[in-house]
């Protein structure tokens, strides 16, 4: 008798299911289906789900689609803080040590930030204590990348990013620059805040449930890029933010932690256009030639995936 004749029942029904999947033409589809089936079919044995339990599961998920729209993305708030996110994209992101590790991309990324001058002012609405943040884009031996494209944004001093709060112009606290022959790079902006993932939603009630809160560390997002090198997505986190050991989306790689130093320097407070003493951040980012990711970092058929 075949498999797929056989009455569906406990024993039965992962191979029928896998029997029926059989003629698909996706090699990786197909790859996909036969591991997660196994996986949830193993998940509902072990845990010997009851209908209405099932029937919440399926409720929440309904749920976290509706809430999602162009403006908030639910499903990635659960990816985040289930580590899926991080989880992907540290197995699409096989560094060498020489460079700056990535980590999640968030949700809250907008296309099109205005490009700016090296030095100008992100902070639109002049909300914040001031900060400078400067560095270099360098390769994996610490030469200077001329040309790198640094993509950055962040929340203002309360927690929030422009695309959340009505309160702010739009595209602030956003900006693009681009690297000159020294491979160097700064900008005015203020001290970011830690705060919640949204938390209004299913993912939100989750998290309640389990006990854990909403927050993340204070941090600055970049996504880098630079003409043959991997792009990189990464943030900078604060050091005495009390959110590093406990990020609800699991991003934080101590790689990732500076200081923010108060500087004396009247010189280097000139050259910024203010006043000693002034708060600032320094980071160095590095980036991985192309071919050294293929080699290190490849996975046949393995496709990228997108995300606090």
């Amino acid at each position: 008798m075949s498999v797929v004749d056989r009455d569906f029942n406990e024993e039965t029904a992962t191979e029928i299911v896998l029997g029926r999947n059989a003629a698909c033409t996706s090699p990786r589809l197909k790859q996909i289906m036969e591991v997660l089936v196994p996986h949830l079919h193993a998940v509902v044995r072990e845990l010997e789900l009851t209908s209405a339990e099932w029937m919440a599961a399926i409720e929440f998920l309904t749920a976290t689609g509706q809430i999602s729209s162009d403006r908030r993305q639910e499903f990635i708030l659960l990816s985040d803080t289930l580590g899926v996110s991080m989880l992907v994209d540290a197995i699409n992101n096989r560094k060498t040590q020489d460079v700056t590790p990535s980590t999640v991309l968030g949700p809250f990324h907008v296309d099109g930030a205005p490009r700016m001058a090296m030095g100008e002012n992100i902070s639109k609405d002049g909300r914040g204590e001031p900060l400078f943040v400067s560095g270099r884009v360098l390769d994996e031996n610490g030469e200077p990348l001329q040309g790198a494209v640094l993509d950055v944004w962040q929340t203002s001093e309360d927690g929030f990013y422009d695309t959340q709060d009505p309160r702010q112009p739009d595209m602030n606290l956003r900006g693009v620059f681009r690297t000159g022959s020294d491979g160097r790079f700064w900008f005015r902006t203020i001290v970011p805040a830690s705060y919640p993932i949204p938390n209004d939603g299913p993912v939100g009630r989750m998290l309640k449930a389990l006990a854990r809160h909403p927050m993340r560390p204070a941090h600055i997002h970049f996504i880098v890029t630079a003409a043959g090198f991997d792009s990189l997505a990464t943030h900078v986190f604060l050091a005495d933010d009390p959110y590093l050991q406990s990020d609800a989306v699991f991003g934080v790689k101590d790689a990732l932690i500076r200081e923010v130093e108060i500087s004396q320097d009247s010189d280097r407070a000139a050259a910024f256009g203010t006043q000693a003493p002034f708060k600032s951040l320094d980071i160095d980012i590095r980036l991985q030639h192309e071919e050294v990711g293929h080699i290190r970092g490849s996975r046949a058929g393995f496709a990228e995936g997108k995300t606090s």
